[in-house]
C-alpha cells in the first residue's frame, strides 16, 4: 500500500524547534561527541550496480549501519549521544560553568555521572546504545523490555552493565512503564519517542542519527533522487528526512516512509491527517519497527518532509535479508537484520508496480538510497531466516 502525502504541511519548512536539532550545526555537535567513542569510523556505503540495473534504476546505494560502533545498529548514534549531552547539561548546572566534551571522561564529571540513572524502553537496539553510553561515562542504566524482545537482545544490552526489567505487553506498554517507574525513582527517562511536554530528550536522540546523513552526502557524487526510510515510532525516518531537507533544500530527494503492514502507525496517521494510535495486531518479524503510536515530533517532521508512506509485509523483509546475503555480479553481500532491510523492501515493492514507480519518477535516471539500519542483532533468528550465519555470509562475500 502506498499513500502520497497530501497533508496541508507537506513540503513546508520544519519548525524552528525541530530544525535546530537536525541542521549542519547540530551535526557538528554530534561529531564532537562521536569522536570520543571507540570504533567511531563512518559505516560503509555500498554500491549495488547489478541490482540497480535489474530494477531499471540509475544507481542504488545501501548505507550499512550494521557496523556502527560495534553495536550493529544506527541506534548506537542516538541514545548514547543523548545521554552524554544530558550529562554535560547536568554537570554544567552543578558546576556553574560550561563543560567541554573532552571533560566527560574526567574523574570530576564521572563522579556526577555516578549519581545519575537513565531509564528507557527498547525493542533491543536503543537500549543497547543507552546502556553503552551509561557505561562509557560511569552512569547507571535501567532498560525496560517488552514480552516480544528475545533473550539474545536482552543479553546484548545486559553486557554493558544495565539492569534489565521485563514488562508484559508490547513496546508501547514498556514505554509507559519506564516513564512511570522513572518518575517514582527520580531517574531520567531517555526515550526515543516523544509526547506532549517531553521533546528535548527524544530530539537529542534524533540529532545523534544525523551523523549518518553527513557521512552519506560526503561520499555520494550527487545527492540521491529517492530515499526509502523504514519507521517504527518514526525518529530515524524523521531525523534523516528532516536533515536532508535542511541540507539539500530544493535538491532534496523524494522521501518514502516504509512500515510493517502490521504496525503502520505513521501510515495510518498520515491517512487520518493527525497523530493516530493504532490497535495492536499480530507481531511482525520486523520487531524493531513494531510500534503502534508515532512519536509526536517525528510525525510533525514527516508530515512536512515525507512525500509518501507505504507498508510492506513480513515476507518482503525476509526476502531482502536472503537477497542481500548473496553476492551478485559485483554487488557485495550485506548482513541485514529483520528490520534493517525494510526500506529496500519498500523500493522493491514499488518497482513491481510500474504505474506507481512512474508516478513518483523512479526510473533509469534515479539515484536511490536506502539504509540498512541493523545487522544480525539477533544471530539465531538471522540464521533461521537466511540459512547461514552473518559470519558465513561475510566470508562468502570476500572469498
Amino acid at each position: 500500500m502506498y499513500l502520497k502525502n497530501t497533508l496541508s504541511q507537506h513540503r513546508h519548512a520544519l519548525l524552528p524547534q525541530d530544525a535546530r536539532y537536525l541542521g549542519s550545526n547540530a551535526i557538528d555537535e554530534v561529531a564532537r561527541f562521536h569522536a570520543v567513542r571507540d570504533k567511531n569510523e563512518p559505516t560503509p556505503l555500498h554500491n549495488l550496480p547489478a541490482l540497480a540495473r535489474r530494477l531499471g534504476l540509475g544507481s542504488l546505494h545501501v548505507k550499512d549501519e550494521g557496523y556502527r560502533l560495534g553495536l550493529g545498529s544506527f541506534k548506537a548514534l542516538g541514545g548514547a549521544f543523548a545521554l552524554m549531552r544530558l550529562l554535560q547539561e547536568e554537570a554544567a548546572h552543578r558546576l556553574g560553568r560550561t563543560v567541554a566534551v573532552s571533560e566527560l571522561m574526567t574523574p570530576a564529571i564521572r563522579e556526577i555521572a555516578a549519581t545519575m540513572t537513565f531509564a528507557c524502553a527498547t525493542d533491543g537496539n536503543h537500549g543497547r546504545s543507552v546502556a553503552q553510553g551509561a557505561q562509557l561515562v560511569g552512569a547507571k542504566s535501567v532498560i525496560f523490555v517488552h514480552a516480544g524482545v528475545s533473550d539474545a537482545r536482552i543479553a546484548a544490552i545486559a553486557r554493558f552493565g544495565a539492569r534489565m526489567v521485563r514488562v508484559s505487553g508490547n513496546y508501547d506498554d514498556s514505554v509507559a512503564e519506564a516513564a512511570r517507574v522513572a518518575a517514582e525513582e527520580g531517574w531520567t527517562v531517555l526515550s526515543d519517542t516523544s509526547w506532549p511536554g517531553y521533546e528535548h530528550i527524544p530530539s537529542l536522540v534524533m540529532q545523534g542519527y544525523t551523523l549518518m546523513v553527513r557521512e552519506m552526502l560526503d561520499v555520494l557524487d550527487r545527492p540521491p533522487t529517492h530515499v526509502f526510510l523504514q519507521a517504527g515510532v518514526g525518529g530515524f525516518a524523521a531525523a534523516v528526512a528532516g536533515s536532508m531537507c535542511l541540507q539539500l533544500g530544493e535538491d532534496r530527494p523524494h522521501i518514502t516512509v516504509v512500515e510493517p503492514s502490521r504496525a503502520a502507525c505513521l501510515f495510518e496517521s498520515a491517512r487520518a491527517g493527525r497523530l493516530h494510535k493504532i490497535a495492536e495486531s499480530q507481531p511482525t518479524v520486523m520487531a524493531m519497527l513494531e510500534c503502534y503510536e508515532p512519536s509526536m515530533i517525528a510525525y510533525r517532521i514527516l508530515e512536512r518532509a515525507a512525500d509518501g508512506f507505504m507498508t510492506v509485509e513480513d515476507d518482503d523483509a525476509r526476502a531482502v535479508m536472503r537477497r542481500l546475503a548473496q553476492p551478485s555480479n559485483g554487488d557485495p553481500a550485506i548482513v541485514v537484520g529483520e528490520s534493517g532491510g525494510a526500506g529496500l523492501a519498500g523500493l522493491l515493492a514499488v518497482m513491481k508496480d510500474q504505474t506507481l514507480a512512474h508516478e513518483i519518477e523512479l526510473g533509469p535516471s534515479s539515484r536511490v538510497l536506502v539504509i540498512n539500519t541493523e545487522g544480525a542483532t539477533d544471530p539465531e533468528l538471522y540464521l533461521r531466516i537466511v540459512g547461514r550465519s552473518a559470519t558465513e555470509v561475510l566470508k562468502g562475500s570476500t572469498a
